[in-house]
């Protein structure tokens, strides 16, 4: 079982780069304007989504104890983040506001894995 579950974990840490990376990649088009949400940002966000999913389930399955307001809080943000990038996604040019708080959406959601115990 901890094998299966380092993998998803491994799939949620792809997930986390795909949305960082995408948004990190638009940094200088931010800065212009003509920032947009790519494919990989939305799939980047539906893989956090589905390897969380399944990381509680394997986790609670494998007799471990889950902090369910930590996973509460950090789905509430991935939430938020997968409805700006999915409504937004056909746009050719993202405000600067909403572009930067999906970007800090995803810094937030990190800093919560990591420092939540």
């Amino acid at each position: 079982m901890d094998v299966l579950i380092n993998v998803v974990v491994g799939l949620h840490i792809i997930g986390i780069a795909a949305l960082l990376g995408g948004f990190l990649t638009q940094m200088k088009a931010m800065s212009a304007g003509t920032a947009r949400f790519v494919p990989g940002m939305l799939h980047g966000a539906l893989t956090m989504l589905v390897t969380g999913v399944a990381l509680v389930g394997l986790t609670q399955a494998n007799a471990e104890s889950v902090n369910t307001l930590k996973i509460g809080v950090k789905l509430a943000v991935l939430i938020v983040i997968l409805g700006l990038v999915y409504v937004k996604r056909d746009e050719e040019r993202i405000e600067k506001g909403v572009f930067g708080a999906v970007g800090a959406l995803t810094v937030v959601n990190i800093f919560i894995a990591l420092l939540w115990h």
